[in-house]
């Protein structure tokens, strides 16, 4: 790895950059992320930026239940975004749809459109839990580079289930003898 590889990584891990996405919602979670960065909580601190422009975010917290309509626009910011990127789903309905989940124009999950390294419980979750998030999402971020990305967090498909025979004792069962 050259040193302005190393630089940037570092610079990842010491210094997240973070664009919020709201889907449309009581906007109770986006009250919450506001809630970061006052002087309460004060996430600047530990060097997390809330960042304008997708271009510049290494994370990407998604707040209030994916409609079709968003959906689009989801996955284009989610594009913009540099590699190496991560997603939190945020709140009850960035997870599953909350209150909405069910309603003709909502999608399941953020899932479904991006997809998503961390879930943040509640609705809507405390500021102390966002927190965690993004350092739990650095962890994660860590792990990716110490496995050489990604790839090795993906689930595989099952193989096929072997066929089951019965015990030597069922067998005599069924057979009578």
């Amino acid at each position: 790895m050259s040193l302005s590889q190393r630089l940037a990584t570092w610079a990842r891990q010491k210094s997240p950059w973070v664009t919020i996405f709201n889907s449309g919602a009581c906007n109770a979670c986006d009250i919450e992320i506001i809630a970061c960065l006052t002087p309460r909580f004060d996430v600047e601190r530990f060097g997390i930026l809330a960042k304008g422009s997708p271009r510049h975010a290494d994370l990407l917290i998604v707040t209030g239940p994916v409609t079709r309509k968003q959906a689009p626009r989801l996955r284009r910011i989610w594009e913009q975004m540099p590699e190496p990127k991560y997603v939190i789903a945020m709140g009850a309905c960035g997870s599953r749809g909350g209150v909405f989940q069910g309603l003709y124009h909502v999608l399941n999950s953020v899932e479904d459109v991006v997809p998503v390294d961390v879930y943040v419980a509640g609705c809507p979750p405390r500021p102390d839990e966002i927190i965690n998030a993004v350092v739990e999402t650095l962890r994660i971020a860590g792990e990716d580079l110490k496995h050489g990305g990604r790839e090795w967090r993906t689930k595989k498909p099952a193989g096929p289930v072997p066929p089951t025979r019965p015990a030597p004792a069922e067998q005599k069962a069924e057979g009578g003898t």
